[in-house]
């Protein structure tokens, strides 16, 4: 992929995007669809801080020109084309590195490559904004992995060793300017984080699939993922084994059901139902049927009852 035009030094006003715009140039070469989307955020945002100081004003302006580049380089890519595409994108890349720092919590691995993958998890799923309103687990996430990001990072500053897993610290007492520092502070450049090809480097992922995760409720952690990813056992040792799916029960009535002729589906359930399907297929890219199974369901239910 073509070098982007460098941008001028980022405005001081502009001090709340300039994480998601280090991950937009972590991204380039990784996956030009996530770099892409970071660029988005942060021309949006950017243009609600400050749109008229002349400072500002060439910033976007050079950001901008980064975008309609990116763009034409990934041409017809149906993440950037299809709304629906680059979101189920963006949300499958930000699980995949959340469940990746989630792993290595709950075994007890405590390093810098983990808090930069809590951290830009949290990062990402700021940038899922540009499709719309977050959803309850979306939010959830984003609050549970900036927290961690900031108790583990000031846990290892200060000599201490964290607590695996969802502990009883209130992460509303967390400052958000504190967040970001510990999150972007003192972090290697080169984290493990997903490919282009969807992949962590071999080197850096434990064994293991990623289908077994749990985080209790009501433990200041996300009850599910965004993908909603089956709970079975939790990690309680440092090698993560794989864990057996269990497929959820097909609900009878959903074979027998015939769409009836007065249901009338608006654009938005076309889309939701396109939405579950998305995420169908990229639960299987990642061998859960569980959650292929039941984003399925989902979609028919929707298709033949006109609700959810």
């Amino acid at each position: 992929m073509a070098a982007l035009a460098p941008l001028p030094p980022l405005p001081p006003q502009f001090k709340s995007i300039q994480h998601h715009l280090r991950t937009a140039q972590e991204h380039d070469k990784r996956d030009p669809v996530v770099a892409y989307y970071c660029r988005l955020y942060a021309m949006q945002t950017g243009m609600k801080i400050d749109s008229k100081t002349p400072e500002c004003r060439k910033f976007l302006s050079k950001l901008m020109d980064q975008l309609e580049a990116l763009k034409k380089q990934l041409g017809d890519n149906e993440a950037i084309t299809q709304e629906i595409v680059g979101c189920a994108h963006l949300e499958n890349y930000a699980l995949k590195m959340f469940l990746y720092a989630d792993n290595e919590d709950r075994a007890g691995r405590f390093h810098k490559n983990m808090i930069k993958s809590f951290y830009t998890a949290s990062l990402l799923i700021d940038v899922i904004t540009v499709f719309g309103e977050l959803t309850d687990e979306n939010v959830k996430h984003r609050k549970y992995a900036r927290w961690k990001a900031t108790y583990i990072h000031n846990c290892l500053k200060n000599g201490e060793t964290p607590q695996a897993g969802p502990v009883g610290i209130e992460e509303d007492n967390v400052d958000a300017e504190e967040n970001e520092d510990a999150g972007a502070a003192s972090l290697p450049t080169q984290p493990p984080q997903p490919s282009s090809s969807s992949t962590y480097d071999p080197s850096t992922m434990p064994a293991g699939n990623y289908t077994g995760i749990q985080i209790p409720p009501g433990a200041h952690a996300p009850a599910n993922t965004p993908a909603e990813v089956p709970h079975s056992t939790g990690v309680a040792s440092s090698t993560i084994q794989p864990t057996p799916q269990t497929i959820p029960a097909i609900d009878p009535t959903l074979f027998n059901t015939i769409s009836q002729g007065d249901i009338r589906l608006t654009p938005e359930d076309f889309a939701r139902a396109q939405k579950y399907c998305k995420y169908a297929g990229s639960a299987l890219q990642y061998e859960d049927v569980s959650t292929a199974v039941q984003n399925l369901q989902k979609a028919l239910k929707l298709l033949t009852t006109g609700r959810e």
